[in-house]
This record gives C-alpha cells, structure tokens and sequence, in this order.
C-alpha cells in the first residue's frame, strides 16, 4: 500500500508540473500568435487550454482514486479514471474536428504568416510540451485517465514540432498554407490513438472483458481442472487499468476427491498468475447442490 501511494504521489507531482509548464505556454503562444498572425500557434495555445483541463481533471482522479469505498460505493471512486479518459477523450476529438475544419478553410483563404516569429515560439514551446509529455509517460501503460492526459501532451508537442517545421520552411518560401497542411496532418495522425482511449473506456463501462483476455481461454483453463466439469455465470470485467475482477460458478463432480478449499486455492493462484486477476468470487457446487438448493440460473453464460 506504502508503494501504492508512492506511485500516486509522483504521478499528481508530475501532472502539477505539467500544468504549470502549460499555462506558460498557453500565454506565450496566444501573445506571440496574435503578433505573428499565426493560426497554428493560437491553435496550439487552444489545445493546451485544454491540455490544462484534462490534466486538472486527471490530478482529481489520482485523487479519487485512492478514496475508500462506502457503504453505497463498494467498489470505491476506481471507476473514475475511465469517466476521466472518456471526457478528455470526447473534448480533444472535438477539438481535432475544430482544427481539421479551420485548417481546411484556412488552406484556400491563407494569411500572411510570420515564420521567424512561428519557428521561435514553436520551438519553445516544443520543448516545453516535451518536457510535460516525458513527465506524463510514467505509468501510461498501466492507467487509463494517465494515458490520456499523455494523448494530451503528446498531440501538442506534435503540433508544436508541426509548426517549427512548417514555419522554416514558410520562413525560407513564404509558402503561407503550410501553417494549415502541418495542422491538418497532425490532427489525422492523433485520432486513431484517440478513438483508441474511447473505445477502451467504453469497454470498460459496459464491463467489457480485458481486450487482452481471452475469455474461452480463462473457461477452457477452469474447466480443465481435475474434478470441475463445467463453468457457469463466467465474467471477467474491469473498474479500471489495475482493478480486474473474476466470477464464476464451478459445477464439480459428486464424488469429488479433493477438499474445496485446495479447489479455491488452485483456481485463484491460475487466474492470478495466467491472467493478472487478482479480484475472484467463486461458488463451488455440484450437480445435485444445484438441484436441492434451485441453483439453476437460466441467464448463466
């Protein structure tokens, strides 16, 4: 738990930081865009306004997190992080439509662009938006809501190296238009990851199975356990990255041989070491249990 908490502290010191580290950027490039009537650098300061959003509500959820459950929430506030990942999901897909369709305007109507004054302000703050992306990349692996605050940080570091290239090469040709071709390829390339984040937080508020788990595999590996000769009511779902639960309904033969204690034992060290679940609820009954006790569950998977 003393770790647990350790992981948590480091990742909110780390979000606090690229909040800060953000906010610089968003008021140096709005300043800098608007004298350099640059749409790439006022859209990169729009993205790191919301960069600041999703990174304050990514700290709550680190937060919320670690509250314990209650009463009325037994499984606590770990389901958080998925509603987290899912609205900053939404906000920077629309975000991404806004920019698309600007940028898209933008290309048959160009403004004149100054791209010394884009290339230093761009590159300034690429390094600030790489230093928030390299403070993020801890723990994305293991944590949604982390994951797509990263997406955040990470799409505006993109952009902003877009912009510096796109703005020497303005600089050198006086080609205006790349200002909006740097943006659109950017916006392109990100929503794949985007709809990623989305797709997996809706799995796992429709308690989806782990995408990768296979859940014929985790049935086949009970079912093949001396004395087990079927699995009813199997699910497997998740309330967050860390959080995997398991329940099942093993049917045994009647003349079972070995203790069902030692049978329990076996089943949570299988689905703990194959599969990395570490949350099991398990009823073990055999056939003519089912019968005197009207087991039969006609939903049963």
């Amino acid at each position: 738990m003393p770790v647990h908490n350790h992981e948590h502290n480091a990742t909110s010191k780390n979000l606090v930081w690229s909040i800060g580290i953000n906010t610089i950027i968003v008021v140096f490039e709005i300043i800098f865009g608007l004298i350099s009537r640059s749409f790439a650098l006022i859209t990169d300061a729009l993205h790191n306004i919301t960069d600041i959003g999703s990174m304050i509500l990514s700290l709550w959820g680190e937060k919320l997190v670690d509250k314990p459950q209650t009463e009325m929430k037994t499984y606590g506030y770990k389901r958080a992080e998925v509603i987290i990942a899912f609205v900053n999901g939404g906000v920077l897909l629309v975000i991404i439509g806004f920019v698309l369709f600007e940028a898209i305007i933008r290309i048959f109507k160009p403004e004149p662009v100054s791209g010394l004054t884009m290339m230093i302000v761009a590159g300034v703050a690429l390094l600030g938006n790489g230093l928030a992306t390299y403070l993020l990349q801890e723990g994305i692996n293991k944590n949604l809501n982390l994951k797509s605050a990263w997406l955040h940080s990470m799409q505006d570091a993109l952009f902003s190296l877009g912009v510096v290239v796109s703005a020497t090469i303005i600089y050198f040709t006086g080609w205006s238009w790349l200002d909006s071709i740097a943006s659109i390829i950017i916006s392109i390339f990100l929503l794949k990851e985007i709809f990623s984040i989305l797709f997996e937080a809706v799995d796992m508020m429709l308690d989806s199975v782990p995408k990768d788990i296979n859940f014929s595999d985790v049935k086949a590996s009970l079912v093949a356990i001396p004395g087990v000769i079927e699995i009813d009511d199997l699910h497997i779902w998740q309330t967050g990255s860390e959080n995997r639960f398991l329940s099942a309904h093993l049917i045994i033969e009647e003349n079972f041989k070995v203790s069902r204690i030692n049978l329990l034992v076996l089943v949570i060290k299988l689905v703990r070491e194959k599969y990395n679940i570490h949350h099991t609820t398990i009823q073990i009954v055999s056939e003519q249990e089912i019968k005197e006790v009207d087991l039969e569950c006609k939903h049963c998977n």
